[in-house]
This record gives structure tokens, C-alpha cells and sequence, in this order.
């Protein structure tokens, strides 16, 4: 398979933190959903992707080098960060003009029919624009360019439950349109990535935890509810953290099926996203 994304040992030193060696890639036709705390190493690698910042290791897009051929692959990129490059005093319709000078391929056409589907008004101040019109914006802007890769850092953070449904469907719908659109998300709302994301890459400080396809993620993983007597009797090959609550402990699994098969246990709750994160972040081992 074709990946759209591939980075190769990218390292990067700050005071404090050390984003080391982390590898994956960003198959083509793909949503790869990036997660971790604060400060695990997110804003970092899209930054390096970016060429913001610069790091040691191999940084592939569409095949060509990140640094040396960044000009070229920029064409191809629609970026959603966290913070707006937009001025807050433009206008929706004057952002066109914007775009058209910065990007070859801008579509007008298509750009205003993005503002048209999300309702955006045209001539009202970006300022005052709701957090979910701005994003939408920010989206409409990114993909008006027929962009093959969107990389976005927490585009669906601080909106309500029905501006980001409405964001994952425009996510969906720019996948379907071509099989050769791809997309790298980083967000810490873990239920949007489980709903939408091909695989999850999991960043933990500054090393990758796992990188895996999300339906095999969530259905081979599994939570052990027992008594402490019961989590003595598991090997520790067998589990991947624990937690000790008032009146039980919690164990995080690989392979729920083999586990049910190798000990007793009636019941191995499916984890959420979110959960089995909190058990790297939080349990023992």
C-alpha cells in the first residue's frame, strides 16, 4: 500500500522533552487519528511534518522529502492548526482572494459552495464568527485547493457534539471523493477518532505506544473487572497495565478471546478509546 505520510526515526530535543525515534506512516485513502496527553509529542511531529520546526529523521510526503521538495508538496496539503493564519478582520469572501494568490489549483467555484453547504455568511467579520463557523472556514479554505492530504491539529476541539458530526461527515465525504485523499488527525476528543479514524497512532511521552488499525484496536482490546485474588492468578505477559480501585482491580488485555480462553473470567468489558489511554498514561504495571 501507498502511504501518503511516512516518517522514519523523527527525533526532536526540548528542554524537557524528548520526541524519540517514532515511526509510522499515513496510508493513502486513509484517516489516521493521532492521540496522546498534552505534551506527549502531537504538535511536535505535525510541526516536523510541516517543516515548522526542524528535526532529525525522514519525513516522507507522497514520496518526496518534506525539506527538499516542501514547495511542491504544499500544493498538495490542506492544513488545519490549531491557531488561525486567517486575520480576524477578513471577510469570508475576502479570504478568497487570499487563497487564490497562495495556491495554483484554488477553486473558487468550490470554495463557495463549501460556504454555501456550511452556511457561512460572506461579508460578515471572521471576529465575529462562532467557534464552529470559524472552523468550518478553516476547512472550507483547506480543501477549496483539492488538496490529497489534510493534516489537522484538534479541528474539532471546543465545538459542540453537532458542529463536529457535521465536521467528521466533511471529513468522510473529502475521503470518498477520491481514493487518493488521505487524512492525519490529532485530536484529544478520542470518541471523534474512534467514529471516523482508519488507525490510531498513540504518542506517549514522546514515544509511539502502539499503532494500529482502530477496529482491531477496540475489538481485540479488553477490560478485566476482578477481585484481587483473581489478578494475582494472570501472568504479567498476559495483561498490559492494572489499576487498583476501591473494591476491585482493572486490567487492561490485548486479546480479550485468548484471555477467556487461558483463565476463567465471565466477562471482558470492550474499552473505549479513551480508556485504554488512561490505563497507559495511569496504571501499573
Amino acid at each position: 500500500m501507498e502511504n501518503a505520510i511516512e516518517i522514519k526515526n523523527l527525533s526532536k530535543q526540548y528542554l524537557g522533552f524528548n520526541l524519540d525515534k517514532i515511526s509510522f506512516s499515513v496510508p493513502k485513502g486513509s484517516i489516521v487519528g493521532l492521540i496522546g496527553e498534552n505534551g506527549a509529542g502531537k504538535t511536535t511531529t505535525i510541526k516536523a511534518i510541516l517543516n515548522i520546526i526542524n528535526a532529525e529523521g525522514s519525513i516522507k510526503i507522497f514520496g518526496k522529502d518534506n525539506q527538499k521538495d516542501e514547495k511542491e508538496i504544499k500544493e498538495n496539503l490542506g492544513i488545519v492548526l490549531d491557531d488561525s493564519f486567517l486575520s480576524e478582520y477578513l471577510t469570508a469572501k475576502g479570504v478568497n482572494s487570499i487563497m487564490k494568490s497562495f495556491y495554483k489549483n484554488f477553486d473558487a467555484k468550490k470554495y463557495f459552495a463549501y460556504l454555501e453547504e456550511f452556511k457561512i455568511p460572506l461579508n460578515k467579520l471572521i471576529k465575529d464568527f462562532s467557534s464552529g463557523m470559524k472552523m468550518k472556514l478553516k476547512i472550507a479554505t483547506a480543501i477549496s485547493h483539492d488538496p490529497k492530504l489534510l493534516i489537522l491539529d484538534e479541528a474539532t476541539s471546543g465545538l459542540d457534539p453537532i458542529v463536529r458530526k457535521e465536521i467528521l461527515e466533511i471529513f468522510r465525504q473529502f475521503i470518498n471523493e477520491d481514493g487518493n485523499h488521505s487524512i492525519l488527525l490529532s485530536s484529544h476528543i478520542t470518541s471523534d477518532l474512534e467514529y471516523i479514524a482508519d488507525y490510531i497512532v498513540f504518542i506517549h511521552e514522546g514515544k509511539i505506544v502502539f499503532n494500529l488499525e482502530t477496529a482491531e484496536l477496540l475489538e481485540n482490546y479488553g477490560i478485566i473487572k476482578c477481585s484481587e485474588e483473581d489478578f494475582l492468578k494472570l501472568k504479567k505477559e498476559d495483561y498490559i497495565r492494572y489499576k487498583k480501585e476501591k473494591y476491585q482491580v482493572e486490567v487492561l488485555v490485548a486479546n480479550k478471546n485468548a484471555i477467556l480462553k487461558k483463565y476463567k473470567f465471565k466477562v471482558i468489558d470492550k474499552p473505549r478509546l479513551d480508556e485504554i489511554m488512561l490505563f497507559y498514561v495511569k496504571g501499573e504495571k
